[in-house]
């Protein structure tokens, strides 16, 4: 990528990875003005998922650590693409498995004994330790995206084989997997458009040089990355609070932020006419 013809109030780029969007294109103050701002939805999920728990008064310590793990990846990938920086770069890094990890422990410990939870919580934060340490000091790039991988992987899966378990009555059970197909669709749409982003990036930067601002911020498919990941993302802190909780007992649909309740519906209406079959 050609240097910035602006000086850039943070300094050189001294991260390792730089993606699509060209640099210190609207602000000096920022690097990648689109990276930067869409990474704010994560921000937005996780206080409004702080705001529900407020409203029901059901706040406690790990409840909260998964909405606050949403919050702070918004934080963490916003001051990495604001800056450019490998400070900012394992800030950003970091914050996804400090999102991943507790989900991810509450779904194994569910029913669990207090032996085994002792024995998951040690495991993991082991496992989180060396992945995290080897990243970082070893500048390994394919141990955290394989452990990241392996823990949405899981959170998925054992989610889906919970949702029965908690969720007697069909019809919400079923709404229930409506919701999860889709945060999991939007996730993997959102890892599609970050590869195509990564692969495909002398095209999309020529076709924004030809339609010009602001069409060009369409683009950014790194943004629409953020865009997708943290609706799945969110998705998936919601359902496991959910189910690790409690017995769902009511349609939760209307709990859920926009677009999760539309989308349940739009789903349920294409699948209604093999209820018929």
């Amino acid at each position: 990528m050609e240097p910035p013809s602006v000086v850039p109030f943070w300094g050189p780029q001294t991260s390792y990875l730089n993606f699509c969007e060209e640099d210190y294109v609207v602000t000096r103050f920022i690097a990648e003005f689109i990276n930067t701002l869409s990474s704010f939805i994560f921000i937005i999920y996780g206080t409004y998922g702080l705001r529900q728990l407020a409203q029901k008064q059901q706040s406690g310590g790990l409840r909260l650590m998964s909405y606050l793990g949403l919050i702070g990846v918004g934080v963490c990938s916003g001051g990495y693409h604001m800056t450019l920086k490998y400070h900012t770069q394992m800030s950003d890094e970091l914050s996804m498995h400090l999102l991943t990890t507790p989900l991810l422990y509450r779904i194994l410990i569910f029913q669990a004994s207090p032996q085994r939870t002792k024995i998951i919580g040690a495991i993991l934060l082991t496992l989180f330790t060396i992945v995290m340490v080897a990243h970082m000091v070893m500048d390994e790039f394919i141990i955290h995206a394989g452990a990241f991988a392996l823990s949405v992987y899981l959170i998925a899966t054992r989610t889906l084989k919970i949702i029965p378990q908690q969720v007697p009555d069909p019809a919400i059970r079923g709404c229930l997997r409506r919701i999860s197909f889709f945060g999991c669709s939007c996730f993997a749409f959102g890892y599609f458009v970050w590869l195509i982003d990564v692969w495909a990036c002398g095209m999309l930067t020529q076709t924004r040089q030809a339609v010009g601002l602001p069409l060009a911020f369409l683009t950014e498919l790194h943004g629409w990355w953020h865009i997708f990941t943290a609706i799945g993302g969110y998705v998936a802190v919601a359902i496991v609070d959910m189910v690790t909780t409690g017995k769902v007992l009511e349609d939760p649909t209307k709990e859920f932020a926009w677009p999760i309740g539309p989308a349940a519906r739009v789903i349920e209406s294409l699948n209604a006419p093999k209820k018929h079959d």
